[in-house]
């Protein structure tokens, strides 16, 4: 019979930490869910979907502001319970890869991708006027596009590209599966048909051809591309320090032990508290590694199981054998 009495494995001994963010849905607040009980035990470079991987991160903080509130009554002002206000959490850590994810989680503003431009458009910094798109054809799906013969033409393996709608001068969130930027007045985007492949989070990169569509490395995070949506190459990506947009993700932390536990950190909703930052360590002699630093606010959620509300959730999976207390 095997008796569980060894208390070796209850101590956490982690190197890293593995990041994960998945979409909220802005215009309800709905954030992506994680349970730890059905997918704790995921294989960390194959997160359960919508999820997407972050990488490794270093410098990992956790701070709660909420106050307890002790509630007194009497002539001496006896305590009799407590309260919980100024419900507030932050964290912070240091993402060491580059991507359009990491990017726009630490930037804090909108994340803007540098659209392909026409060779005759004039320089500005956040990029000009694009090259014409090319539209999508029924058929296609969020690891292959199809464009028809003729128009694979225009891109090479390699490419980066974007695929989205026109923007069609509506004001509100927009951006295929994340949204990627709020508009007020479609006059302050000067109505740019262009304006959601800007912004939008639906990219990939051409990893193949076929005579008539385009193969993708990796599925486009809002599925299927809608029926009208359009592509065009993009060079590269670019945030602001400032800006009135503020990035909001669902955000997954996994501390898993060298002793086999796992922790988790499920954060439902995590919006920007603070603008682009980065920094640089030295690696070896004239070589410096720049990592993304980031710094987050979690926003309230209910919790169905018993409408509290919550701006964390912390699982922990024991390791085998391990004792329990």
């Amino acid at each position: 019979m095997t008796v569980f009495t060894q208390r070796g494995p209850m101590q956490q001994l982690a190197p890293r930490i593995r990041a994960y963010f998945a979409p909220v849905d802005r215009t309800t607040s709905t954030p992506s869910t994680f349970d730890a009980a059905k997918f704790g035990q995921f294989a960390l470079d194959a997160p359960p979907a919508p999820w997407l991987d972050a990488g490794w991160i270093s410098d990992f903080h956790r701070t709660s502001a909420t106050k307890i509130q002790p509630l007194t009554s009497g002539m001496k002002d006896t305590v009799q319970g407590q309260c919980r206000t100024a419900f507030n959490a932050t964290l912070e850590f240091n993402m060491h890869d580059w991507g359009k994810l990491q990017m726009a989680i630490s930037s804090g503003s909108q994340h803007i991708n540098l659209l392909v431009e026409d060779p005759a458009a004039p320089p500005l910094p956040s990029g000009g006027i694009p090259a014409l798109p090319v539209a999508t054809l029924p058929g296609s799906s969020a690891s292959e596009l199809i464009v028809g013969p003729g128009n694979t033409s225009a891109f090479a393996v390699g490419d980066l590209i974007a695929v989205d709608l026109d923007y069609a001068g509506t004001s509100g969130y927009v951006g295929s599966g994340v949204p990627g930027a709020f508009i007020k007045d479609p006059a302050d985007v000067s109505f740019d048909t262009n304006y959601t492949r800007r912004i939008t989070f639906n990219v990939g990169r051409v990893s193949g051809k076929t005579t008539t569509s385009l193969v993708l490395a990796q599925p486009l995070i809002g599925e299927a591309p809608l029926a009208g949506a359009q592509i065009q190459k993009v060079a590269g990506f670019v945030d602001r320090e400032g800006g009135s947009f503020f990035q909001e993700w669902s955000g997954l932390f996994v501390c898993e032990s060298e002793t086999g536990a796992r922790t988790f950190y499920y954060y439902p909703r995590l919006q920007s508290a603070a603008s682009s930052q980065e920094s640089s360590s030295t690696v070896a002699a004239a070589f410096d590694a720049w990592s993304l630093h980031a710094k987050l606010i979690a926003l309230p959620t209910t919790d169905s199981l018993d409408h509290e509300q919550v701006l964390c959730y912390r699982s922990f999976v024991p390791a085998p054998s391990a004792a329990l207390y």
